[in-house]
C-alpha cells in the first residue's frame, strides 16, 4: 500500500537510506535469513507528489504492511510522520473530491461513534495562525466523523498538510504549485531522543565524541536491536556505542588510548557512566585494542551483528597504531614490560593512516561480521572545483548499500557508508581484498597529492583561480540541509 512520508527537513542525504534500513530491519523485504544477500535487490517504491521537488519533505513510499510503517515511523530521526493519505489536491476543492472518493471501507472504521479523534493542521514553507487553522478544520465538515474529540489522547489522529506557493529564495526546495494533503496518522517519530542525549548533557566527553542525532542515525543504519551485538573499534567516550544501547543491542567497544577506556576523568566520569546516566545496560566490554593488531584469537569469525565507528582520518584526530616510529622502523627491538610496569604502562605509538585504517577496518569487519551483518562508518571527501570525489574503499566480501553526505566546509564533507556483508571470509577473498586495497591506495594518494589529509582541508583556497565561490555554489543549500 502506499503511504504519504514527511521526513523532517533535515540532512536531506541521510533520510532514505535510513528508512530503507529500517524498512529491512523490520520486515519489509522478507525474511532476511533466507534471503541472498548477492541478488535481492532490497529497494523501496518512491515517488513524489505533483510538483514537488526531490528535496522535499513530502514522498510517496509503497510499505506492504501498516504495521512496517508504523514501527518504521516510531523509530526513525527523521521521518516527521507516516500517513494514509485520504486525499490531495492543489486546492480544497480538489481535495474534498479526493476525500469523498476513498473507499468507503478504509475511511468509516475510523469515524465510528465510539472513537475520539484530533485533527492537526500543520503547513510547510509558512506559518498559519490559530484562526487560519479553525477555519481549515471547520471546512473538513464534508468527513462524516461520529466520535468526539479528543486533544490529549485520541484513538486517531488526522493530519491536515499543505505546502506553500514557494518561488522566493527562502532555503526551502522550490514548489511550483499548491498542495494539500489529508490523512489518518499511522506513526510519527519520538524527536524528544535528540534532547534527551544531546552532548551538552552528557556526563563524559572527549575531542570526537559524536553528535547524538547522527550517532542514532548510525545505529539505524546499522540495524541495533536487541539480541544483536554491536561493536566501536573506535570507542572514544561511547557515544556511538550509547545510541545502539538505546535501542536495545548488547555493545562492546575498543580504543587505542587505554587512559579512554580504564581511567576517563575519575570513578564517575567515563564511559561506563555515560551508560549509567541514561539507564542504558553496560557494554558487555571495553577493550585497549589496537585496529591495526587486533586481539581476537586465530579463528574466531562472525561474532558482531553490527560494526558502527567513525574512524581518526587526521581531521579533528589523528589516527594511532601500536609500535611507535622507531619499532616500526627498526632501531629498536621489540620489548616485554616489566610486571612492576603493567598497571601504568602506556604502549607507544605511531601514526596510523586513513588507507591503513579503512583496509584493517573492512579487513575486521569481512572475519567477525555475521553474514548480513552491517559495517556502518565515516570517510572523509574533498571537493575541488565543485567535483566529489568517489574513490570509496572496496571489499569482495561486502556490498555498499548507501551513501550519506554530511557537508562540513566549503572544501571538505563526510560521507557515511553503510555496507552490508554478502560473502563468507575465506583467504581467497582476502587475496582479493589486498589487491583491492592497492588500487584504493594509488586513488587516494592522488587525491591528496601530499598525502595530508588534514593540510588538504585547511589549506587557503587557490588565488590565482579567481573562483572561490564555484565549490560554494556546487549544491543547492537549503535550509537545515547540510546541519
Amino acid at each position: 500500500m502506499w503511504y504519504l512520508c514527511v521526513f523532517y527537513h533535515r540532512l536531506l542525504d541521510y533520510r532514505i537510506p535510513e528508512f530503507e534500513s529500517l524498512a529491512d530491519l523490520f520486515g519489509a523485504f522478507g525474511d532476511k535469513r533466507s534471503s541472498d544477500f548477492n541478488t535481492q535487490d532490497k529497494v523501496l517504491q518512491w515517488r513524489l507528489p505533483k510538483h514537488h521537488h526531490p528535496d522535499s519533505p513530502f514522498h510517496f513510499v509503497h510499505l506492504p504492511y501498516e504495521d512496517v510503517a508504523r514501527k518504521i515511523a516510531n523509530r526513525s530521526i527523521l521521518v516527521k510522520g507516516i500517513y494514509e493519505l485520504w486525499g490531495e489536491g492543489n486546492d480544497f476543492e480538489e481535495l474534498e473530491e479526493a476525500v469523498k472518493s476513498y473507499p468507503d471501507e478504509r475511511k468509516l472504521p475510523y469515524l465510528e461513534y465510539e472513537s475520539t479523534f484530533k485533527i492537526t493542521v500543520d503547513s510547510f514553507g509558512k506559518v498559519l495562525s490559530l484562526q487560519e487553522q479553525n477555519e481549515r478544520i471547520q471546512g473538513l465538515s464534508y468527513i462524516p466523523f461520529k466520535g468526539r474529540v479528543n486533544l490529549k489522547n485520541p484513538d486517531h489522529n488526522f493530519w491536515l498538510m499543505e505546502t506553500d506557493e514557494n518561488e522566493t529564495n527562502n532555503g526551502l526546495p522550490p514548489v511550483v504549485k499548491r498542495r494539500i494533503f489529508f490523512g489518518r496518522e499511522i506513526g510519527v517519530a519520538d524527536r524528544k531522543l535528540i534532547p534527551m542525549y544531546q552532548l551538552k548533557t552528557r556526563n563524559y566527553l572527549g575531542p570526537t565524541a559524536m553528535d547524538a542525532e547522527m550517532a542514532f542515525l548510525m545505529a539505524n543504519q546499522a540495524q541495533a536491536a536487541p539480541g544483536k551485538l554491536v561493536y566501536d573499534p573506535f570507542v572514544g567516550t561511547g557515544s556511538i556505542l550509547v545510541s545502539a544501547a538505546h535501542f536495545g543491542a548488547m555493545t562492546m567497544g575498543a580504543d587505542i588510548d587505554i587512559r579512554v577506556v580504564r581511567d576517563g576523568r575519575g570513578p564517575d566520569c567515563n564511559v561506563w557512566s555515560n551508560f549509567k546516566q541514561y539507564g542504558l545496560p553496560m557494554p558487555i566490554g571495553l577493550l585497549r585494542a589496537d585496529n591495526n593488531l587486533p586481539p581476537w584469537r586465530p579463528g574466531l569469525k562472525e561474532v558482531f551483528d553490527g560494526i558502527i565507528c567513525d574512524p581518526p582520518y587526521g581531521v579533528r584526530a589523528g589516527g594511532r597504531k601500536s609500535g611507535g616510529r622507531k619499532l616500526l622502523k627498526g632501531i629498536v627491538s621489540p620489548y616485554t614490560v616489566p610486571d612492576d610496569k603493567r598497571a601504568d604502562h602506556i604502549p607507544s605509538t605511531a601514526a596510523y593512516t586513513l588507507v591503513e585504517c579503512v583496509h584493517d577496518l573492512l579487513d575486521l569487519a569481512a572475519r567477525m561480521l555475521i553474514m548480513g551483518g552491517r559495517l556502518v562508518f565515516f570517510y572523509p571527501v574533498l571537493r575541488e572545483d565543485g567535483s566529489v570525489e568517489t574513490h570509496f574503499p572496496e571489499h569482495p566480501c561486502f556490498k555498499l548499500v548507501a551513501t550519506s553526505e554530511q557537508m562540513l566546509s566549503s572544501r571538505y564533507s563526510r560521507v557515511l557508508l553503510t555496507m552490508v556483508k554478502t560473502s563468507l571470509y575465506t583467504e581467497e577473498l582476502a587475496l582479493a581484498a589486498r589487491i583491492k586495497h592497492l588500487e584504493f591506495r594509488e586513488n587516494h594518494l592522488k587525491w591528496l597529492e601530499n598525502g595530508n589529509l588534514h593540510s588538504s582541508v585547511f589549506s587557503p583556497a587557490d588565488a590565482e583561480s579567481g573562483d572561490s565561490k564555484v565549490s560554494k555554489e556546487s549544491k543547492l543549500k537549503y535550509r537545515g540541509k547540510y546541519v
